[in-house]
């Protein structure tokens, strides 16, 4: 018996009934023989850790553009803390905490330079539309590699597809939706558990809002400080899937009203304040006139990509837009549309 045929005998023996065994996953797009070592759901993760798109996150903005401080979030180290919640969710329910972390740390490598910034300008320019959660698909299935993709289970493919929720409902009752794996459930309402509080520790330290703007009543149910808020809504939803002998996961009505409420504070007062939108049209602007000079100039961007894999100039375009880091975003612009500063020896 090789050492992941343990790992799985082990699944099958410790894990939840309605958890998703390795050894039970509906497999790869192109069929791969299993590793001896590692199952599916393991191999999944270390491909996604080791690809392009994934080291490129710790260049790309979560809320704040171009922090001038060390300690505000990027994309990478929201997609971290997702991880860390939504295994911590995973092992408390007995769930398969390899798939759980593969598809946290899958979520959102199709995000686009300057966050949702990035994502509206492309929407608009896009002929095609731009959704960061089907860009992510795209990344896995296809961008990395050099076109070949990742070749990821379908559990983690689904996962990574349906995780966005936007204002929409925390866990939504619409297959198209909803994840088909308890596991991608955990990482669609760990999402919103990390970023409703990481981005409202960040809005304090930038000084947006103060701790004095949070209503009174969030702090009262869920905490007064970021760790403590994160400690209620995580165990809020492991004891509320309990009773619910894990039919969903999902959180009390008391806390989801809270997490409601506080992401309405939060796109009020900081994702659409006058302060966020003034910084967040400077960078579609930037956008916008990167993606308009490609897309006029696809035959010297892309001359060196294979016959094969040339699609559509859009196409072409807005893949290479989404890729990019912030800091590459601000030197293409430089280089493309700032007069150089002569040298003076």
């Amino acid at each position: 018996m090789t050492i992941r045929e343990q790992t799985e005998q082990i699944e099958k023996q410790i894990l939840h009934s309605k958890a998703c065994l390795s050894s039970m996953s509906r497999g790869r797009v192109r069929y791969e023989k299993d590793c001896s070592v590692r199952t599916c759901f393991q191999r999944d993760r270390d491909r996604i850790i080791h690809s392009k798109a994934f080291r490129r996150l710790k260049h790309k903005t979560q809320v704040f553009l171009a922090p001038k401080g060390d300690h505000y979030r990027t994309r990478l180290t929201h997609v971290l803390e997702v991880s860390q919640i939504a295994r911590t969710i995973a092992r408390a329910l007995r769930l398969n905490e390899d798939l759980v972390e593969a598809i946290a740390l899958g979520h959102d490598l199709g995000h686009t330079p300057f966050g949702h910034a990035g994502e509206a300008i492309l929407r608009e320019i896009h002929p095609g539309g731009f959704d960061h959660y089907k860009q992510s698909l795209r990344v896995v299935d296809f961008l990395e590699r050099n076109g070949q993709g990742l070749n990821l289970t379908h559990e983690v493919r689904d996962g990574i597809v349906k995780h966005s929720k936007g204002k929409g409902v925390i866990i939504s009752d619409n297959p198209k939706d909803k994840p088909i794996t308890l596991e991608g459930q955990v990482v669609r309402i760990s999402d919103i558990i990390a970023y409703v509080n990481h981005d409202l520790d960040d809005a304090i330290r930038a000084g947006v809002v103060k701790k004095a703007d949070v209503p009174r009543d969030i702090i009262k149910a869920i905490g007064e400080t970021y760790s403590r808020r994160i400690d209620t809504m995580v165990r809020d939803v492991i004891q509320a899937s309990i009773k619910v002998d894990l039919e969903n996961i999902v959180m009390s009505d008391e806390i989801s009203f809270i997490v409601y409420k506080l992401r309405d504070f939060l796109f009020e007062t900081v994702y659409e304040s006058d302060a966020i939108i003034r910084e967040f049209n400077k960078a579609k602007n930037i956008l916008k006139a990167l993606y308009e000079y490609h897309l006029e100039h696809t035959d010297e961007v892309f001359k060196d990509i294979a016959p094969e894999r040339k699609l559509d100039k859009h196409r072409m375009v807005c893949d290479f837009i989404a890729g990019m880091t912030d800091s590459f975003a601000f030197m293409t612009y430089e280089r493309l549309f700032l007069p150089e500063q002569w040298k003076v020896f």
